[in-house]
Formats: C-alpha cells, structure tokens, sequence
C-alpha cells in the first residue's frame, strides 16, 4: 500500500515552558502517529521556549530535512508581557520558514484565553491532549497530499 518513499520522518519540536501541559500535546500527537498504520519515524525535540522553535527548525531542516515538522507551544498571557507580539512573531517566523523550505510544518502552538484562571489548567491540559490526536491527523493528511503532490510532478 505504502510506496518506496515511506517510512516519513516527522520531528515533533516542543518548547519547555508550560512543560506539563505542552507535553500531554506531544505526547497525545507522538502516540497517535506512532499507532497509525503508516510508517513513520518520529523523533522529539525541545526548545526553551516558543521562540526558539523557529531557528531551532530551520537548523533542523537544514541538517536532517524530516518529511515533516509539528510544533508545540503555549503562550499565555499573564497579563505583564505582549504575548500578542510573541504570539504573530512565532507564527510569521514559522510560516516563512515552511515556505521558504518547503517542508509541511503543523503549527501547534497555542494561545489560550484565560490560562491563569483557577481549574483553567486541567481544562487545558485535556484540552491538548484533544489538540495533539488533531494534530497527528493533520500530519498524516499533509504526508498523503505531500506522495500525491510528488507523484503528480512524475
């Protein structure tokens, strides 16, 4: 069923802040990738922070060129810094890259309102783990479309 272009690579690169409920998103999306029927080969990385996801991936396209990259993240705002900023500078960074490259990038990094309220992290801590399976689909979808896009150049 599979063509000589399989098993896929994918690198799952996370940031470190908010660890607990950014890996139930790794985890959740890794997981579901890895029982999935495709042959994948997924390998995890982490970041300090969201910020450092975007040279971290190009450095990584650079040098071992994954079929494809999810990206993990949560930028909260607490209030005191311009997550807004960091938030769209993330994004522009990680855009730019997928179509400076051309390696598939699932964006999974997100920006929940009303973090910081009491009972809020468990409901985002279950609410990632959602976001991760969405993600792994999302991945295997943008594999399927990667074969046919290749196969319609031949």
């Amino acid at each position: 069923m599979y063509s000589k272009s399989y098993p896929k690579t994918i690198a799952i690169v996370k940031a470190s802040w908010h660890g607990p409920t950014v890996d139930a998103f790794a985890r959740s999306c890794r997981e579901n990738l890895e029982h999935s029927e495709v042959p994948l080969l997924v390998s995890e990385y982490e970041v300090a922070g969201v910020v450092e996801i975007p040279l971290f991936c190009q450095k990584l396209i650079d040098r071992s060129n994954p079929d494809l990259i999810v990206v993990v993240g949560l930028i909260a705002d607490h209030g005191v810094y311009r997550h807004d900023f960091v938030a769209s500078g993330v994004m522009d960074a990680v855009m730019t890259l997928q179509m400076q490259t051309g390696t598939p990038i699932i964006y999974g990094i997100l920006t929940p309102q009303d973090f910081m309220s009491e009972g809020r992290e468990a409901f985002f801590l279950e609410h990632f783990v959602i976001k991760g399976k969405e993600a792994a689909t999302a991945s295997l979808k943008t594999l399927e479309n990667e074969v046919l896009l290749a196969e319609m150049s031949r």
